[in-house]
Parts: structure tokens; C-alpha cells; sequence
């Protein structure tokens, strides 16, 4: 299962590269592959965050840090469909590749830290957040190069940075605690990027908004 999906990771970085190369595939195609990746990223960011649902502290609930701690917070993105189809492609893109390059680090740290969760199904949550990791890679760096069609502003990156540490703490409650937030801070952001990938995917292939 983990080479198929090294696989597949791998020839959706070979038609990118090819789409850079030339103009033979349409960026609509394209942009349809990307929006099927990050559905996968969001549908595994969901289902992490259910099984860690499974095993938290009634404690954790109570110092679980607010949505709006999470540190991409303070980028400005539209709330809603009708808000990102108010957005230029460009700037739509950019949003999508900022968010992704903010979770690079988060997602090592996640990652390294799963090995070690003190949880009934850490075996499963540590393959599944190496998957997390694998998948925004290889999405990102797909767009970094898809981005060149749509422009400077699209190229552009807000910087987000974590600083949070290397280390999601060391005792029990926190860790699962920490751990949690990151992961749902993670789920939120990822249906921002399947979002927002839709709309562009849509626009590229001229459908009426109300088919978006």
C-alpha cells in the first residue's frame, strides 16, 4: 500500500514536470489530478483526527488551545465557496501553496512524534501521518511548478511560520493534547486547500459557478 501510493506520488511529479516542460496536457487536467490529491490529503487528515477522537482525555478537551492558535490563522482566506470564487486564480493558488508550505515542518514534527503517541492505535496514526507528509510534499511541490502558469502572484508565498518547537511536549496528557490540536488545525486547513483547488479546477474547466 505505502509503495503504491510512493508511486503514484511520484507520476503525479513526472506530469507536472512534463506540463513545465510543455503545454501538451491542459492545466484543467491538471488541476483536476491536484484537486484529487488534496480530497486524499483532506479525507486522511479527517479520519486521523477521528481516531485520535477515540482516545483523548476529558482534560485534553479542556486545554485544548482555540482555532484561532493555530498558526496559520492569520492568513486572510475567503470563508466560504462564494467568497473563493470572488478570488483571482492567481491569488487563489497562492493561498493554497502557503498553506502547504506552512505545515512542512508541523508535519515532520507530527510525524516523528506518532512514533511515540501514547495511543491504543499509534501504529495506525503514525502510518497515516507519514502518508500526511508524503502527500502534502509531493502536492506542493506539484503546484510550485503549476503556479508558473498562472503568474507572479500565484507564485508568491505568505510566510506562516510554526513555533511551536521540535517537541509536542512530554507528558501524556499534553502530548495527546498538543497533538490533537495540530492535527485538527491540519483538517481545517486541508479543506481549505480541497476548497479552493475545486474552484480553481472548476474555473480552468469553464463550468458556471453554480456547477462549482
Amino acid at each position: 500500500m505505502a509503495q503504491r501510493k510512493t508511486n503514484g506520488s511520484k507520476l503525479f511529479m513526472m506530469v507536472l514536470y512534463m506540463v513545465a516542460a510543455c503545454s501538451a496536457i491542459p492545466i484543467s487536467d491538471l488541476l483536476d489530478r491536484a484537486s484529487q490529491r488534496s480530497d486524499t490529503l483532506h479525507s486522511l487528515s479527517t479520519t486521523l483526527t477521528q481516531d485520535l477522537d477515540s482516545h483523548f482525555p476529558p482534560m485534553g478537551r479542556v486545554i485544548t488551545p482555540r482555532p484561532s492558535m493555530c498558526h496559520t490563522s492569520s492568513l486572510h482566506t475567503p470563508i466560504d465557496k462564494e467568497q473563493a470564487l470572488q478570488v483571482s486564480e492567481a491569488d487563489l493558488l497562492s493561498l493554497v501553496r502557503s498553506l502547504l508550505q506552512a505545515w512542512r515542518d508541523p508535519l515532520v514534527i507530527l510525524s516523528t512524534s506518532a512514533n511515540t503517541l501514547p495511543h491504543p492505535a499509534q501504529n495506525s496514526i503514525s502510518t497515516k501521518v507519514q502518508e500526511l507528509l508524503e502527500h502534502t510534499k509531493s502536492l506542493g511541490d506539484g503546484l510550485d511548478i503549476l503556479s508558473g502558469k498562472f503568474g507572479p502572484a500565484a507564485q508568491s508565498i505568505s510566510s506562516l511560520p510554526y513555533r511551536g518547537g521540535n517537541d509536542i511536549s512530554q507528558d501524556r496528557i499534553s502530548r495527546l493534547t498538543n497533538f490533537h490540536f495540530l492535527m485538527s488545525c491540519f483538517r481545517r486547513d486541508s479543506h481549505k486547500i480541497d476548497s479552493f483547488l475545486k474552484v480553481l479546477r472548476c474555473r480552468a474547466a469553464k463550468l458556471q459557478p453554480e456547477m462549482c
